[in-house]
């Protein structure tokens, strides 16, 4: 049975019984229909004193182009949680119609874990997205209707791009201006995919909605004649901006197919932005329930990196515990296997894709010294002995190990993994972040680069130093850094997968995000504008006679 009939066959509960079961009543919901809702952000004020739950951080290896199951993992073990008694909740990002319409055709989990109701979640949700779109383009819009005007702020250079949350490659360099008309400026221009956006990020770190209004009006969008910073609030834009926002910024309540809660909010991609969902939802979630299960985009290197060197400097905690997800498929591409062939059994490439594992588990327990669990998102296709293989290879590393069968099985298939993470919970960490705010921009990039990534080096264009130069110069060295690489590779080569010879990071640009709070790094062929594949899943995304919607998964 397809994903979306197992989704379609599910017996939700309306929406306000998941609300009462974590406390939250009629008063602070605002219904989008009989299953999503709005949490009102008096929620989170009348809990403020209350002891936040357990955290948990669920990331991965680096994955196959179809992803790992991250999502998957993180619906079954809060399932499996909810299963063995626990009280649970999910804090997640909203998919974006770039994947849906892409490569992967829907972001909700699969089989029996996932977060309904499915298509409405994958599609227009509760609208954020397009909001953060209108709110990225209202800024676009501004700036070249001031330019028309007469320039009184004397634009040079305008960083500001617009944006679109679909994956289309033509729109990365575009004209604008060309219309002809006495005034027009025409000017080089572009478009980033939403979830790239400087908005969409703000969004994710704001704490309330003063905060991202604030945030908004120091939104770095262009420089003037004599090189000086031209702000947001310099148009006096942040407050239609946040106007366009602030229902936007209250989380959204729905469900598994097990009915336990979930809030998704936010949903900025981890290879070209920082991979988390909102500070607002994680820090309600952590109120609402003892253990909140949130995740970080692609592999452990980009969205656990960012979510611990980025998120977790704003948020009251950091991970009680982390879990690794790997499947026998990523580890055995990852050591050399066509994706072809990739069904097939093979414990040569499984032996070398092991590295790959083992450097992420490294990086978690020693760089940033957390508790961590390698979760073995199972297929049908994988085989006892490899199975056997990869436990052995675990033991003798003293690595903590579950099979997990959520896909199948639902929270049942997830609860040797729930049981595993309460007492892994129990345990002391000894966190550390991998930089210290204190250290140069160029500094922070190299112990990206060495300590979590395994380089030996970092090379910087001429343009990304005096980027630099520029940015420290105006004040903000002491913002974090936001890599944008390749999911596929330690390195930033795609196709570097074993990462088994010496390898340098190579940074072509860094952006400044002075709203966001963050140095966007760019390092080898990585866009902020994606590309859809040779066949995008949108060729085989339908709806049928009987208004039903077909081919999401």
């Amino acid at each position: 049975m397809q994903d979306i009939e197992i989704a379609r066959n599910a017996k939700l509960k309306k929406i306000k019984k998941i609300a009462e079961k974590i406390g939250i009543d009629d008063d602070h919901l605002e219904l989008y229909g009989k299953y999503k809702a709005k949490i009102s952000d008096e929620v989170y004020q009348d809990l403020k004193e209350k002891e936040d739950g357990k955290l948990i951080l669920v990331t991965a290896i680096n994955p196959t182009p179809l992803g790992e199951g991250k999502t998957t993992i993180s619906i079954g073990l809060a399932d499996g949680l909810q299963e063995i008694g626990e009280k649970s909740i999910l804090a997640l990002r909203e998919p974006s119609l770039g994947p849906v319409f892409g490569i992967k055709g829907g972001a909700t989990g699969g089989g029996y874990v996932q977060v309904a109701p499915m298509e409405e979640i994958n599609l227009h949700f509760t609208g954020d997205i397009h909001a953060i779109t209108s709110a990225n383009n209202l800024l676009s819009a501004i700036i070249d209707n001031h330019i028309f005007f007469g320039n009184e702020l004397g634009f040079d250079k305008v960083i500001w791009k617009r944006c679109v949350d679909l994956n289309d490659r033509t729109l990365r360099k575009v004209e604008v201006g060309l219309s002809g008309e006495k005034n027009a400026v025409p000017r080089e221009d572009g478009f980033d995919i939403t979830v790239a956006s400087e908005i969409m990020a703000i969004f994710c770190l704001a704490e309330d909605l003063e905060d991202l209004r604030t945030r908004i009006g120091n939104i770095v969008v262009g420089y003037n004649f004599d090189g000086k910073e031209i702000k947001a609030k310099d148009l006096k834009a942040e407050g239609a901006l946040a106007v366009l926002l602030k229902d936007a910024i209250k989380p959204n309540l729905v469900q598994t197919l097990e009915n336990t809660p979930a809030i998704l909010h936010g949903g900025p991609f981890a290879n070209i932005a920082h991979g988390c969902n909102s500070i607002i939802a994680t820090k309600l979630a952590m109120k609402l329930a003892d253990y909140t299960i949130t995740e970080a985009g692609f592999g452990a290197d980009l969205g656990a990196e960012k979510f611990l060197d980025i998120k977790s400097r704003l948020l009251p905690k950091r991970p009680d515990a982390v879990v690794l997800v790997a499947t026998l498929k990523a580890l055995k591409y990852g050591g050399g296997q066509a994706i072809a062939d990739i069904k097939e059994e093979n414990i040569e490439a499984l032996d070398k894709g092991i590295r790959n594992l083992w450097r992420h588990v490294e990086n978690i327990k020693d760089r940033f010294g957390l508790n961590v669990i390698v979760a073995i998102n199972k297929y049908i296709t994988d085989t006892d002995k490899e199975i056997n293989h990869l436990e052995s290879k675990l033991k003798e590393k003293n690595v903590h190990m579950s099979l997990v069968e959520a896909w199948a099985k639902g929270g049942k298939g997830a609860t040797d993994l729930a049981d595993k993470i309460v007492d892994l919970c129990k345990e002391p960490n000894d966190f550390k972040y991998a930089y210290e705010l204190e250290d140069s921009i160029q500094e922070k990039i190299e112990k990206i680069a060495t300590k979590i990534y395994g380089a030996e080096g970092v090379e910087f264009s001429e343009e990304a130093l005096s980027a630099i130069q520029t940015i420290e110069k105006n004040g903000y060295g002491h913002l974090p850094a936001c890599v944008a690489k390749t999911q596929y590779s330690f390195s930033d080569d795609a196709k570097n997968l074993l990462c088994d010879g010496p390898f340098k990071i190579h940074v072509r640009d860094v952006v400044l995000k002075a709203g966001a709070g963050f140095v966007v790094v760019m390092t080898g062929k990585i866009f902020t504008m994606p590309g859809l594949p040779r066949v995008p899943a949108a060729e085989t995304i339908d709806i049928d006679k009987n208004g039903n919607i077909v081919g999401i998964f």
